[in-house]
């Protein structure tokens, strides 16, 4: 390890995060990076680190702190080292493991397409987790708010978001172009448009897995009911049906035990109901007008049921499958209309990376929107905590802006690291504020009879709210 990073030395108060058997192993004392981020990023910073400070002292007493460490990346790093992200940075987080960050600039003109989505791939963050769930008193466009809580797990590494594209008019766009109507297309009534922009949708059988993997795990580590695998695959067959097939592919292969999926559950129960159901009759219960069907789809589904009777009834059976973490999955479209009309009925979502993008902000919209929106990049042993909005620079330094995202992405970072007291002190110091209708402008103008506060006064009724000393008044 480095003895400093762009320049800084590392603290000597503090301790490394380590990583073994799966697990972080987090010291008393573990230093944490982090960046401030742009625009709105420096006040929010400033009011969440007092935050986090005071509920790690509330919580252990002296016992254990966090030793904070500066990186940079965003304007604060072109602005001293000419460089948007510098590789000490991702070096730093590499070492240390765990870092936080604000917003930050996406850069114009060319270079690094998006900062984050660079650490995403530069690290291997390959899950983008975002929880959803409401918090009293928060004002919603809906009338039952409290029914949404679902954590959702994006997988960040492909899909659109892999940036494999060529600009319409471009020699390689036209190569392109030219060798798949030829090729792929040749003698078919489909063909590309000569004048399109265009660009590639790789979905893999290991990064879909990996992604239903860790969604699985949490489900079953928080005693989770379902995971929900979302996707267009009635349209995308080879892709995001790949990514619905696979998904359940590895929650058979790796959690038989711990799982049923839908389908699965419609013929134990059907069986359990009539002990003496015949398997075609099985079929015909979880294929409404199977007889109609083709004799090889007829085939199959008889074929089905046997495999599941034979292979999980006894152990699945007899009511058995009703105590398992349940797997399905929804088309895309679908649940956007669901996640409004019937939000608890899901409570972890596994998405390919653009119905990700998609559904974590229509979700947080139910419930307060991206200001008080949490989300995190993960990898095998390393994350990184982030705001989930933008940098809104035309209200930097003003002291105005809600801190909310930070601070539960700061709840998110003490639940991965073990120390959930920490986290539920911020919870619920926030909670309380906002049920006081004590918030920031952002609440207040859609609150009747709320007290509008500054970024760092609402940090300071947080902190009093969860009985910790205000160590600095603002």
């Amino acid at each position: 390890m480095a003895d400093s990073y762009n320049g800084v030395p590392i603290p000597r108060d503090g301790a490394r995060i380590a990583y073994k058997e799966d697990r972080c192993q987090v010291p008393p004392n573990p230093i944490i990076p982090y960046i401030e981020g742009d625009g709105t990023g420096r006040d929010i910073w400033k009011a969440a680190v007092r935050v986090f400070d005071a509920a790690v002292e509330r919580a252990y007493r002296g016992e254990r702190r966090v030793v904070w460490y500066e990186i940079f990346a965003g304007e604060k790093a072109k602005a001293k080292f000419n460089d948007w992200l510098p590789q000490d940075s991702v070096e730093a987080i590499r070492d240390f493991r765990v870092a936080i960050k604000g917003p930050l600039t996406t850069p114009v003109g060319g270079g690094i397409r998006s900062l984050n989505v660079t650490l995403r791939q530069v690290l291997d963050l390959y899950a983008c987790v975002r929880p959803v769930k409401y918090y009293k008193g928060t004002p919603s466009p809906v009338r039952h708010p409290e029914r949404m809580d679902v954590v959702i797990f994006r997988e960040n590494t492909e899909d659109v978001y892999a940036g494999i594209e060529w600009e319409q008019g471009s020699k390689e766009a036209s190569k392109l172009i030219d060798f798949i109507n030829r090729e792929m297309l040749k003698g078919g009534k489909k063909q590309v448009r000569a004048d399109s922009g265009v660009g590639i949708k790789p979905i893999s059988v290991f990064a879909t897995k990996r992604l239903a993997r860790m969604a699985i795990r949490h489900a079953l580590e928080n005693r989770r009911k379902t995971v929900t695998l979302v996707h267009k695959g009635n349209i995308q067959k080879f892709t995001e049906g790949a990514f619905r097939k696979w998904g359940y592919e590895l929650a058979s292969e790796e959690f038989r035990n711990q799982i049923v999926t839908e389908r699965e559950s419609w013929i134990l129960d059907n069986k359990d109901k009539n002990p003496n159901l015949s398997s075609e009759d099985n079929g015909a219960l979880i294929e409404p007008g199977l007889e109609y069907a083709p004799e090889e789809f007829r085939s199959s589904v008889y074929q089905e049921v046997r495999s599941v009777l034979e292979s999980i009834y006894r152990s699945h059976g007899h009511g058995e499958w009703k105590n398992k973490l349940m797997v399905n999955d929804r088309i895309a479209d679908s649940i956007f209309q669901q996640v409004v009309t019937r939000p608890d009925e899901y409570a972890v979502l596994a998405t390919p990376n653009l119905n990700g993008d998609y559904i974590s902000d229509a979700c947080a919209a139910q419930v307060g929107g991206l200001g008080i929106a949490p989300g995190a990049n993960i990898g095998d042993g390393y994350a990184v905590f982030e705001a989930t909005h933008g940098t809104a620079p035309k209200y930097a330094d003003r002291d105005v802006i809600n801190p909310g995202s930070v601070m539960l992405s700061g709840v998110m970072m003490f639940r991965y690291l073990g120390w959930g007291e920490v986290a539920d002190l911020i919870e619920n110091g926030l909670e309380r504020t906002i049920e006081q209708k004590t918030v920031t402008y952002d609440f207040h103008r859609l609150m009747e009879g709320a007290t509008k506060v500054t970024t760092s006064q609402f940090a300071n009724h947080i902190i009093h709210n969860m009985g910790a000393r205000v160590l600095v008044n603002a």
